[in-house]
């Protein structure tokens, strides 16, 4: 069946796979002869159980995560994350942080209430649009973490290198890019995700930890809730979880390992965002706004140097049938979210659009 769907290049909550909404839609009214939605069985049901069980079970084999990491799911997004990484890993009271854009400088400001921080690297003199040099950074002996946002989604950077953390614990933001390319998870200490970019729907993130980072000895002034051991010793049941953001992740992991894993939605975000990149660099009106070599596969900022100009197009793109293409608030301009399920028709498609519009308006 055919549905009226637009293409949404929204940041987030962003668009899902259609096979993946389509098997949802069966099964929204009778969860597999259970007689109920997923919506409304209790988190404590042996159904429910297994939904749970097979959503890390199909994490763990996709992302081939160690055996000594944790996998849990938090309700809350990114926000929540900010405070619960310092309030749960900063045992000396000091961390490192890289200042990329919007999203690190919300984890700064949040870190530095339980702390001292460190920024260790900075592109905030080119206005974030690159990635700062990280193989020699200044760090001290007693900093707990080093803590990147691996893709800025305002900003529209990614790391294709990591930090050198010369042996301290690497804590990275994967929200925007999380499941978009393979990943050693070996090499951080904590990776955490808000599912609604690239996964699922809003209201929850998704945390791998190491489990010698899970401390008993945090400040017992700490909210339960924000101990990452009451998720680790509950395996995510401590309280009523986001039973439909699970369910709806785990159809999520098993589609992307029915395509081929980490490494073939990799080469289908690469075409993709070749087709779009391509164009932009050709472009008399419309320009990159990132640094070549740090330019994001999922979120591409551009301008054209109007801010007249950029209401116009994104006017003329929602009726065209090309929704959120405004940039965000705090930088302005016009940004593509072209995550796993937007399709490579869709930038094509848009791609087609903005030549139509720079013809009309050169």
């Amino acid at each position: 069946m055919k549905y009226d769907r637009t293409y949404n290049f929204s940041a987030g909550p962003a668009m899902m796979p259609e096979p993946v909404l389509e098997e949802i839609q069966k099964e929204v009214l009778n969860y597999r002869g259970s007689g109920m939605s997923v919506m409304e069985m209790s988190h404590r049901s042996k159904v429910f159980q297994q939904i749970i069980d097979e959503a890390e079970a199909d994490l763990r084999k996709l992302m081939n995560i160690p055996d000594n990491y944790k996998v849990l799911f938090i309700q809350g997004g990114g926000t929540l994350q900010f405070a619960m990484v310092p309030l749960n890993l900063m045992k000396n009271g000091v961390a490192c942080y890289v200042e990329t854009g919007s999203w690190s400088k919300k984890a700064i400001a949040e870190a530095k209430k339980y702390g001292e921080v460190k920024i260790v690297a900075s592109s905030k003199d080119e206005n974030f649009t690159y990635v700062p040099d990280c193989s020699n950074l200044d760090i001290p002996d007693n900093a707990d973490y080093v803590y990147i946002c691996e893709n800025e989604t305002i900003n529209g950077t990614t790391f294709f290198n990591l930090p050198n953390t010369k042996g301290h614990v690497l804590v990275s933001d994967q929200s925007s890019m999380f499941l978009s390319r393979p990943c050693d998870v070996s090499k951080y200490g904590l990776i955490w995700a808000g599912v609604q970019k690239n996964v699922g729907p809003a209201g929850m993130a998704v945390v791998i930890i190491r489990e010698d980072l899970i401390r008993e000895d945090i400040d017992p002034k700490c909210p339960t809730y924000l101990s990452y051991k009451t998720h680790a010793d509950s395996a995510s049941l401590y309280n009523t979880p986001n039973c439909w953001a699970i369910y709806c992740c785990g159809k999520v992991f098993k589609y992307l390992m029915n395509i081929g894993g980490l490494t073939a939605i990799e080469k289908i975000n690469q075409e993709k965002a070749k087709v779009l990149y391509d164009y932009l660099d050709s472009s008399k009106l419309f320009k990159g706004s990132v640094r070549k070599e740090d330019r994001s596969l999922m979120n591409v900022p551009f301008v054209t140097g109007s801010d007249e100009m950029d209401a116009k197009f994104v006017a003329a793109s929602k009726e065209a049938g090309f929704d959120n293409l405004k940039g965000h608030k705090s930088v302005g301009g016009l940004r593509a979210s072209i995550y796993n399920a937007m399709p490579k028709d869709g930038v094509e498609a848009l791609v087609e659009f903005l030549k139509k519009f720079e013809k009309e308006n050169a």
